[in-house]
């Protein structure tokens, strides 16, 4: 099962990563419909590494959850498992990375392959929340929700 689904989704990140046509059922979100599911309570996925969090500050309240690691490998097995204790299938939830193409392909791959509902990402990431000025809160261990998954994914 696992191999089974290591290959789904290698093959669908690989065929989304570069895909610029939107997504039907992924609702694309720019900084205000973000900040608006925000204060919906909506989670907030941050999909970035450590690195990034270090060097940018993360979002108040988001979820740390890498998927990707420096060398592009991944834990999809791990991941979900993460993901479905912040927001299980057929709820709500905004994917975010640096700048929207790691999250696009993570939010095609919820949607399309794994039947994944209410899934939205930020189209222009990180970069542009920060372009914009919108507030950013300093990442440490101790100020991301409990559900993080910070470490190496092999």
């Amino acid at each position: 099962m696992k191999q089974f689904l290591r290959k789904i989704i290698a093959g669908t990140v690989l065929l989304f990563a570069f895909a610029t046509a939107s997504f039907a059922d992924v609702e694309q979100v720019d900084n205000n419909a973000l900040q608006a599911l925000i204060d919906k309570g909506v989670p907030v996925v941050d999909v970035r590494r450590i690195d990034e969090w270090q060097a940018t500050g993360i979002i108040d309240g988001v979820h740390t959850l890498t998927f990707f690691d420096k060398e592009g490998r991944y834990d999809a097995e791990r991941w979900l498992e993460a993901l479905d204790k912040i927001a299980p299938k057929g709820t709500p939830v905004v994917l975010i990375c640096a700048a929207g193409v790691r999250s696009k392909s993570i939010a095609a791959l919820l949607d399309k392959r794994l039947g994944y509902s209410g899934v939205h990402n930020h189209t222009k990431g990180m970069n542009d929340w920060l372009k914009a000025g919108m507030p950013v809160t300093q990442y440490t261990p101790e100020s991301v929700v409990k559900s993080s998954n910070e470490e190496k994914v092999d």
